[in-house]
This record gives C-alpha cells, sequence and structure tokens, in this order.
C-alpha cells in the first residue's frame, strides 16, 4: 500500500499553495525547475539567498494565518462584472421553458380542481339519480323503463368519472413538472436580478 503524502509546510509550499500556483508556475517566477521546487517542499533540499530574494515580495503578501475562502456571494463582489450575452440567453431559456412547462402543468392543475368540484357536487346529485340496480331490471317490453334505467346508469357512470382524481403516476408528473418550473423561475430572477447589477 503505497504511503500517503504529507502536506508540506515549508514557506515555498505555503506562498504556492496561498497562490495557487503549480509548482512549475512557481519554479518560472523563481528562475528554478520544477524538480528544484519540489525538493525544497519536500525538505530534501534548502532555499538558496537567490531563491529566497526571488520568493520574499511573494511572501511578504501571506496573511499571518490562513484566511477562510471566500464564500461565493462575497467573491462576486470582488470579479468583473460578468458579460450581458451568456446571461441574457440563459434568462431566455429559463423563462421559454418554465413558460412551457406551466403550460402543461396547467392542464393537470385544471383537471384536478374540475375533479375536486365534482367531488363536492357528487352526493348530491347521486341522490338525485336512481341507483341502477342489475338484479331489478326493468322487462325488455317497457321500453321507457329500460331507457330510464340505462340513462340512469350511464349518468352516474359519468358523474364517478368526472369526480377521478389525478392517478399516482399523473400527481408524480405533476409535482416534477412544477418543481421544474419553480426552479427555472427561480434561475431566471437571479439572472435578471445578476443583469440590473452588471447594468449598473
Amino acid at each position: 500500500m503505497p504511503r500517503q503524502s504529507i502536506p508540506s509546510t515549508t514557506l515555498l509550499a505555503q506562498v504556492r499553495k496561498y497562490f495557487g500556483l503549480e509548482q512549475r508556475e512557481l519554479a518560472g517566477l523563481l528562475g528554478v525547475t520544477a524538480a528544484q521546487v519540489g525538493h525544497i517542499e519536500a525538505g530534501r533540499r534548502t532555499l538558496t539567498s537567490k531563491v529566497l530574494l526571488r520568493l520574499n515580495p511573494l511572501a511578504a503578501l501571506l496573511p499571518p494565518e490562513a484566511p477562510a475562502p471566500l464564500s461565493e456571494t462575497e467573491l462576486a463582489a470582488t470579479v468583473a462584472p460578468p458579460a450581458a450575452g451568456p446571461l441574457e440567453a440563459r434568462l431566455d431559456y429559463c423563462r421559454h421553458h418554465a413558460g412551457r412547462l406551466r403550460r402543461q402543468l396547467r392542464t393537470y392543475t385544471t383537471r384536478a380542481n374540475y375533479a375536486h368540484r365534482w367531488q363536492q357536487a357528487l352526493p348530491t346529485l347521486l341522490a338525485a339519480i336512481p341507483e341502477a340496480d342489475f338484479t331489478n331490471l326493468p322487462p325488455a317490453s317497457d321500453l321507457e323503463a329500460l331507457h330510464a334505467w340505462n340513462a340512469a346508469r350511464t349518468t352516474r357512470a359519468r358523474l364517478h368519472q368526472l369526480a377521478t382524481e389525478l392517478t399516482p403516476a399523473e400527481t408524480a408528473e405533476w409535482h416534477l413538472l412544477r418543481l421544474r418550473a419553480e426552479a427555472l423561475e427561480t434561475e431566471a430572477a437571479a439572472l435578471a436580478e445578476l443583469l440590473a447589477v452588471a447594468a449598473g
């Protein structure tokens, strides 16, 4: 099993890590090879006075204690203003797709609302329609009674159908559409705010 390397605490390593440099990049600034930087960081070689003179200006900028990294919000305040083009393109995308998802969502929402209304009306409506009793069918010769029995059975079935809620699969689809639309709308609002800040 390979040994785990121990992070170097040498001044050279601290400077390199603070400024986010590769060994070869720091070597280029100091006028030495990357291998030499590696040896110094590992403690196999010591800093020469020539290398130390070149390192001192960077080392002087090291804080007394390692600073906590800036948060994304803090960092955003320090970077250059963003180019508007990519943000506007993404904003258009978010708004367009959020609108499409909302239209799809509206179909399920409308159905669920109507089903809820029918459920509330169902007891009253069913009470006014005689139950279709299959054990007591009107005789085939009594066409009027047979027609009334069939109409009542069909009406009751239709009322139950109108009062049917969304299936579990449709409810899952409804929630997925809603969450995706909300995510895009939240992103669009953040993009619009960022563009307003960038515009000054």
